[in-house]
């Protein structure tokens, strides 16, 4: 299969316009066009990772962390990004990244974080703003059935745990046909009235040319009349961070052991102790510090993250306990999340899960 197919599949899932500002998502080095026919997902792209590619005969590596996160202005070697880069290219192994994009939807590395913590009844804990819009097309009310149907299957008319949901007004559209044109109804140069529907439904931006695309093509008018609208509604499916709840309370130890055992953090630093026992649960893979203020508006009990700063275990103190477990360790997981999505796309492409631990933090004990 080609690169771009690969693309395409983490496309669909974490939709790369998702990514932060900063970051460096999608193909790190390859052609869209390239055939592709054995892959490594993993955490990190280090030299050692390039090399196992290697040996196993992998022409793409997979990785959550992007190599390259800033231009380059040489490749002298210098760096272990170079090293890696330089490596990569000479066995003309592809690169490619799924970070933050992947960070920000419902079933992404937060997801994955909150399930093997045991975590129940999860939702996004900063869902985002300003991503949807409202879609309103005008088309003959007996095409309305096909128009309606076209657009639901681009992805539009999801709200919530509902889809197909679209609000629709019948009245008359009126028009006048130019010499040049090719018009469906009425003739040319003439006003013609027709009965017409208003379909209004709802859509996140980042599906927003695959359902015009679809609206067009199933519409029967040469000039589609529509209009497209910004929206400041909250869209839960896309956001930072997670909320989820135990089964059962734990006592503040208790809770620490279980995310050292199951994430197996070496070494946990958290907040001071609030007294209280834990249910419900914040969580933030990777360097998630700045969701603190939002894990605490949540009235979670507690909020798991990595890359916490000295003075900010002081702003949660008495509110809820913040752990740190560890940017890698809250991230590990992530290595499967890329496994499950190309495989259960393409069952007979080969992609393997890296034996390497790119953790570069050490616990002196």
């Amino acid at each position: 299969m080609k690169l771009k197919d690969i693309l395409n599949v983490f496309e669909e899932q974490a939709p790369f316009s998702l990514q932060e500002s900063y970051d460096n998502s999608g193909i790190q080095y390859g052609n869209p066009e390239q055939e592709v026919k054995k892959g490594l997902a993993c955490i990190d792209i280090t030299e050692a990772v390039v090399e196992e590619a290697v040996k196993k005969g992998c022409d793409l590596i997979i990785s959550h962390h992007p190599l390259i996160f800033k231009g380059m202005k040489s490749l002298d070697g210098s760096h272990y990004t170079h090293r890696a880069l330089i490596k990569a290219i000479k066995n003309d192994i592809c690169l490619v990244s799924v970070h933050t994009n992947l960070d920000s939807v419902l079933t992404g590395v937060n997801e994955k974080l909150a399930k093997k913590m045991g975590l129940e009844n999860l939702e996004i804990l900063d869902k985002r703003k300003g991503l949807l819009k409202k879609l309103v097309v005008f088309c003959p009310t007996d095409h309305g059935e096909a128009v309606r149907n076209a657009i639901f299957e681009a992805g539009a008319g999801q709200i919530g745990e509902y889809d197909c949901c679209s609000f629709n007004l019948e009245g008359k559209g009126s028009f006048k046909a130019g010499d040049n044109s090719n018009p469906f109804v009425g003739g040319k140069g003439e006003v013609h009235f027709e009965n017409e529907v208003r379909i209004e439904t709802i859509l996140p931006g980042y599906l927003q040319g695959r359902v015009i695309k679809a609206m067009i093509d199933a519409h029967p008018y040469e000039e589609v009349a529509y209009d497209l609208y910004s929206l400041d509604n909250v869209f839960g499916k896309t956001g930072m961070g997670m909320i989820g709840y135990l089964p059962r309370e734990m006592e503040e130890t208790a809770f620490l052991a279980m995310l050292r055992d199951n994430l197996g953090s070496d070494g946990i630093r958290h907040s001071p102790f609030t007294g209280k026992t834990i249910r419900k649960v914040a969580l933030c893979g990777g360097s998630g510090s700045f969701l603190r203020d939002k894990a605490m508006a949540s009235g979670a009990d507690a909020f798991v993250t990595a890359d916490v700063k000295f003075h900010e275990f002081f702003d949660v103190e008495g509110v809820l306990l913040m752990a740190d477990v560890g940017h890698y360790e809250s991230e590990q997981f992530t290595k499967e999340i890329l496994y499950e999505i190309v495989t259960k796309k393409f069952t007979n492409f080969a992609l393997l899960i890296s034996d390497q631990n790119t953790n570069p933090v050490r616990y002196f004990k």
